[in-house]
C-alpha cells in the first residue's frame, strides 16, 4: 500500500538516490519546513522524494530500523517506506513510523511543533488521538549542528583572511 501512495505522487516530484545525497536532501527539507534536523533517522536511506505541489514526501530504505533517542529514552521504529504530507512545522498523515510506549509499538500519525511554544514538538496517534510532547532539542542532531557551526567558523576565518 505504501508503494501505491508513493507512486501516486512521483510525477513532478524531486527524487534523489544514494545514502549521502538522501541524507543531505532530508536535512535540507527538515530545515526548510522548520522541523528538527534529527527527527528522522538518516542512515541507510536509498531514496528520498518530495512533491512540492502536493506536499508529499517519502523515504525508502532496505530494511526497517529502530533508533533510540537518548535525550528522551524512546525507541522509534522507521519502516522500509516512510511517507507523509509536510508543511511548515508539521508532518501529517505519516505512515511507517512507530514509537515504543511501555511494551507496545504505537503508530505515529502526526508530528507538529507548537506555534505558541516552538521549543516543544508533539507526536500524535491519529486513531486514538493520544499524544506526547517533548522538547525539540531531543531531536536535534548535534553532529549536524557542529558541522554547520564549523562551516560557519571556517567561512568567517576566510572572510577575515580576505580582509587582511
Amino acid at each position: 500500500m505504501a508503494t501505491q501512495a508513493i507512486e501516486a505522487h512521483r510525477e513532478g516530484a524531486e527524487i534523489y538516490h544514494g545514502e549521502e545525497k538522501c541524507k543531505q536532501k532530508t536535512v535540507e527539507l527538515l530545515k526548510e519546513t522548520e522541523l528538527p534536523n534529527g527527527l528522522l533517522f538518516l542512515e541507510e536511506i536509498e531514496e528520498v522524494g518530495y512533491n512540492r505541489k502536493t506536499g508529499f514526501v517519502w523515504l525508502k530504505r532496505n530494511k526497517a530500523v529502530t533508533h533510540l533517542f537518548p535525550k528522551i529514552d524512546k525507541d522509534v521504529m522507521y519502516g522500509e517506506e516512510i511517507y507523509a504530507f509536510v508543511e511548515k512545522g508539521k508532518l501529517k498523515k505519516i505512515h511507517g513510523v512507530k514509537s515504543k510506549e511501555l511494551l507496545v509499538w504505537v503508530t505515529i500519525g502526526d508530528i507538529h511543533i507548537d506555534e505558541k511554544n516552538p521549543d516543544k514538538i508533539t507526536f500524535q496517534n491519529r486513531l486514538t488521538g493520544l499524544s506526547r510532547t517533548f522538547p525539540v532539542s531531543a531531536f536535534t542532531d548535534e553532529d549536524e549542528v557542529e558541522k554547520k557551526n564549523d562551516g560557519e567558523e571556517a567561512v568567517k576565518k576566510e572572510e577575515v583572511k580576505v580582509e587582511t
